[in-house]
């Protein structure tokens, strides 16, 4: 290895240091604020349910690597920012550009830095997402089933949806409830009361069953102005049906990667999902790692812009901001062709090439003497 190479590639290792420290620093900052709101949303919904606090922090861990996915990317772009501004500012970028260094080398060490939270952004996707996607839907099922905890209170009147109202003496040790009234009055000009003795919560296919026993269901109805009284031994009650059904197919995002690659057409159909959703899923698993790469080169490189101009760098920061918009804008946009048609799961890699033009521009137009000069009479 010459003199020049070893001198390049300490010049690689410290930008590479300097980009991966402030990566960590404002990923450990915007995780942070991302997780705190989400979870005091989830906080509240919870623990207004009954839920333990050890619930809360079990669903709230799960949502972590949705929030990394996000928040990666940004991270990536902030710190190439920063350290390209504090570069210029401490006159390192001209000490660089004496060497010889072109601006396309300069973003070596970048495409780097992009690679390794490319690496990241690949394994969260591919993944712990999948997983854990599924452990949130599974857990958030359960807890959906478990309506004692969630409406049913001993000694008060509870309303669990428009027209139906809740009330039980006692819930046992063992999950038996005690002396239950229950009033449903969904059906406009009917309305049903129920009294029951005792009651049990049994699972069923679309949700958990309430299984009244030795009772009397009283059913008034408006038009005819009677009242009719129907004794039972057992009777059951679609509890699911007031709070969702618990039993659903699987969301195409908590699928491992291998099972929507190898799926066909039928099995998906059989799980409730399209084909076009099951390519599109794949390709956006492996386009979103490389939105890493494309960011911090697009932040870094908007640096590049400012260097011509007397207002500095912000400008042109804001201008790579709202590049990014767009591109997100215009990824958004493709989504719905591509979840429409299984041909088009190409699509997902739009907001990168998009990207990658954005880059190619800026390095080529400050590249260009005439542009460069151009920009400086700005």
């Amino acid at each position: 290895m010459t003199w020049s190479a070893a001198r390049v590639s300490r010049i690689d290792r410290y930008l590479l240091a300097q980009l991966l420290a402030v990566f960590a620093f404002f990923s450990l900052v915007l995780v942070s604020v991302y997780w705190v709101n989400r979870a005091a949303r989830l906080f509240d919904a919870l623990i207004g349910d009954g839920q333990s606090f050890w619930v809360f922090l079990e669903l709230s861990a799960l949502t972590l690597p949705n929030v990394i996915r996000v928040v990666l990317p940004l991270s990536a772009f902030t710190a190439a920012v920063y350290v390209a501004i504090r570069l210029t500012r401490d006159n390192e970028m001209i000490v660089l550009q004496g060497t010889g260094m072109s601006y396309l080398r300069m973003l070596r060490p970048v495409a780097m830095f992009g690679i390794i939270v490319a690496m990241m952004l690949a394994l969260l996707m591919h993944v712990l997402m999948p997983l854990s996607r599924a452990q949130l839907a599974e857990r958030q099922v359960e807890i959906a089933e478990n309506i004692t905890a969630r409406f049913l209170r001993a000694g008060e009147f509870l309303e669990p949806a428009d027209g139906v109202v809740v009330f039980l003496r006692s819930v046992t040790s063992e999950g038996k409830l005690e002396d239950v009234f229950l009033s449903d009055a969904r059906t406009p000009g009917t309305r049903v009361d129920y009294n029951a003795t005792s009651a049990l919560l049994v699972p069923g296919s679309q949700g958990p069953v309430l299984v009244m026993l030795d009772g009397v269901a009283l059913v008034y109805s408006e038009a005819t102005n009677r009242l009719t009284t129907i004794a039972f031994d057992d009777l059951g009650f679609d509890i699911g049906a007031l709070i969702g059904p618990a039993g659903r197919g699987p969301d195409v995002r908590e699928l491992p990667t291998h099972v929507l690659r190898n799926s066909d057409g039928p099995t998906l159909e059989q799980m409730g999902l399209t084909l076009a959703e099951a390519r599109f899923e794949v390709m956006s698993r492996h386009a979103h790692p490389l939105l890493a790469l494309v960011t911090s080169l697009i932040g870094f490189a908007a640096v590049f812009l400012g260097q011509f101009s007397r207002l500095g760098a912000w400008r042109q920061v804001l201008g790579a901001i709202a590049a990014m918009a767009v591109i997100q804008l215009v990824g958004s946009a493709s989504t719905g062709p591509a979840l429409g048609n299984a041909s088009l799961a190409g699509l997902a890699f739009v907001p990168v090439v998009l990207g990658i033009v954005v880059i190619a521009l800026m390095v080529l137009w400050v590249s260009w003497p005439r542009g460069a000069r151009q920009w400086g009479r700005a």
